[in-house]
């Protein structure tokens, strides 16, 4: 890698299919080895399935790239007022340097105005997963079983800030105390 090359974030494209699949696969890799199953849905999933999924209206993909490389992604599904983040991914010889953390930051800029609660999930012994999570202001909900796997669910509450409003100004000019209420 030159080093040079600043990181871009945008929406993947179908003509970006086969190369975010074997990215997705080089990621996970490390990580059906920790599960000991080869069988993890990010490894199983077709191209097919794959060119479907980046089809869904409900369902952004974003994708890092380093000049014409790509070098991690992240699915969004949206749902009413969340949005869902699975499938976070790095190349291995990236891993570690960051990109995971800028991809979750770069989600924000692309959920719908409604969006106030962001999940994500992965497996509940994907140590480095989970402290990145948390470090961004997840918080473990529950685990939930699949198979022989047994993923942990975080939730980040959309805060004020992160949507754009404050809320300082009072509706109605009123600033009686609650006590006065």
């Amino acid at each position: 890698m030159g080093g040079m090359d600043e990181l871009r974030i945008d929406v993947v494209e179908d003509k970006d299919a086969g190369e975010l699949l074997t990215v997705r696969r080089a990621a996970f890799v490390t990580e059906a080895q920790l599960y000991d199953d080869p069988h993890i849905p990010a490894l199983t999933q077709t191209f097919d399935e794959l060119r479907e999924d980046l089809a869904r209206a409900d369902v952004v993909t974003l994708g890092a790239w380093i000049g014409p490389r790509l070098v991690g992604s992240v699915r969004v599904g949206l749902e009413e007022d969340r949005a869902l983040l699975g499938r976070l991914a790095v190349v291995p010889d990236l891993q570690g340097q960051g990109l995971g953390t800028q991809l979750l930051m770069s989600v924000l800029g692309y959920l719908p105005e409604q969006t106030n609660e962001v999940w994500v999930f992965t497996g509940q012994d994907s140590k480095q997963n989970l402290s990145l999570y948390a470090k961004h202001g997840f918080e473990h909900q529950y685990d939930q079983n699949a198979g022989d796997l047994t993923y942990a669910y975080l939730r980040k509450i959309l805060g004020e800030m992160e949507t754009g409003e404050t809320g300082l100004q009072e509706k109605d000019g009123a600033t009686a105390s609650p006590a006065e209420a």
